[in-house]
């Protein structure tokens, strides 16, 4: 009987331990694997209403709707959205004047770090580059 205890509970143990660790993605990681696995348009001069402002600390992430302004290929302001339709510019005290000369690659602008060790993205949803085309399979071939 005490064979048989060992047993269950050393299986048990290892069954436990070799059980694979899933990682959550949080919304920054979903939008950058979209962003690279389709790409994005350029991102031109002007101010979008549609962009998402992402804020990461550590393992966590959340991701706001806003807006963004960009004057020679480069973010110069942005806005998180409020639920009563108005917008709040984002203000942060920046480590080594990361929010300067921000550019913008494959639909989203460098990363951003605040005193808080804040990162902040902005990124272009509507940039990205339509799905591709998969190619078809080809029947497998008949006896006649």
């Amino acid at each position: 009987m005490k064979k048989i205890l060992l047993a269950a509970s050393l299986f048990l143990t290892i069954t436990s331990f070799s059980q694979e660790k899933t990682i959550e993605l949080n919304c920054y990681n979903k939008w950058a694997a979209k962003f690279e696995d389709r790409g994005a348009e350029d991102v031109k001069d002007g101010v979008y209403e549609d962009v998402i402002i992402t804020v990461r600390q550590g393992a966590k992430a959340t991701c706001h709707n806003g807006k963004a302004e960009v004057r020679n290929g480069k973010l110069i302001k942005f806005y998180l959205l409020l639920s009563d339709g108005s917008h709040e510019e984002v203000k942060r005290t920046w480590k080594n004047a990361s929010n300067e000369n921000v550019t913008i690659i494959n639909g989203m602008s460098k990363s951003m770090i605040s005193v808080h060790n804040e990162l902040i993205n902005v990124l272009w949803p509507s940039k990205i580059k339509a799905k591709k085309a998969k190619p078809t399979t080809a029947p497998d071939p008949t006896d006649d």
